[in-house]
């Protein structure tokens, strides 16, 4: 194809409410974090590195006995969420990255542990899905965007 000389009626979405296949096996409730798998079908939120974070579940869905992508779950993006938090997330951590720990709590770490200085113990590699920046936190949470 090539580039467009004239004006062009392009579709365009929100992206606030974006449709996604959900993973076979996965039932996510209204509410919960949102991942996107390797194959690109929502799951819960949890510590796997390999996972993206897509946002917040805008409905509840069961795709129990289903096949990938057989139902669609209604994700909420581009908004700030407050979800719980393991005890790690400070002050300090304004503007850091989150990660998932679960489908409700994130974390400040990504997971691995460094190298020891005794040269003997290799780094291990994160276990934890990034999340979005922490903006704020407050008593009830850490809200993520």
């Amino acid at each position: 194809m090539t580039a467009t000389t004239t004006p062009r009626n392009t579709p365009w979405r929100d992206a606030i409410l974006t449709p996604v296949g959900v993973a076979k096996g996965e039932t996510i409730p209204e509410g919960a974090i949102v991942c996107i798998n390797a194959d690109g079908y929502a799951v819960n939120g949890k510590a796997d590195a390999t996972l993206k974070f897509g946002g917040c579940a805008a409905e509840s869905v069961d795709n129990s006995t289903g096949a990938d992508g057989d139902i669609t779950i209604l994700v909420r993006t581009n908004k700030a969420f407050r979800w719980d938090q393991d005890g790690t997330i400070t002050q300090a951590n304004l503007l850091d990255r989150a990660y998932v720990l679960d489908n409700q709590t994130v974390t400040a770490t990504d997971g691995s542990t460094p190298a020891s200085d005794d040269g003997k113990t290799p780094a291990t590699e994160a276990t934890n899905c990034k999340a979005g920046s922490i903006i704020m936190i407050d008593a009830d949470g850490v809200w993520i965007y």
